[in-house]
């Protein structure tokens, strides 16, 4: 190949890769731009009703134990009730996914719903290369989403 004609391969080449960065990314930050709006406009957790319970229910981190629906026991007291809405789904690997989580405490004996959190998440739309997917979602923008802790209390003994 002649010195004029490798000049031009090697600029297609590098534009190529330019170009394909540019688009890859372009519709990453596009996604996470709407998992920003979504999140400031319904993410986050709301509380029906606070429960105060025995210290014995906590563990030493002062977490309970709260299985999803399918895993629980008739003996739980609560559980927690997931969905998830996939906007966008697919190999991360490949190209981003999308989806809303939808998080629910119930109560067994009466089936109240204690407290929701709903969180958006992007997953992927990255440069393709041997690295994970990147992500964001609702708990980078620093919106509190720790529903459990938000319902239960623990009783002081005295």
């Amino acid at each position: 190949m002649e010195d004029g004609g490798m000049r031009k391969f090697l600029a297609s080449f590098v534009f190529s890769g330019l170009a394909l960065v540019s688009l890859t990314g372009c519709e990453k930050y596009r996604l996470d731009a709407e998992v920003r709006e979504l999140c400031a406009k319904d993410g986050g957790i709301k509380v029906y009703e606070k429960v105060t319970l025995p210290p014995e229910k906590f563990d030493q981190y002062g977490n309970i134990r709260i299985p999803t629906k399918k895993d629980a026991k008739p003996s739980d007291e609560y559980y927690y009730d997931d969905e998830d809405t996939y906007f966008r789904k697919g190999d991360p690997y490949d190209g981003p996914n999308m989806w809303r989580s939808h998080t629910k405490v119930v109560r067994r004996s009466d089936g109240k719903v204690l407290g929701e959190s709903i969180r958006y998440t992007r997953v992927g739309g990255d440069i393709p290369g041997p690295w994970h997917p990147s992500h964001f979602s609702c708990y980078d923008m620093d919106i509190p989403m720790d529903l459990e802790k938000s319902i239960f209390t623990e009783r002081s003994e005295k």
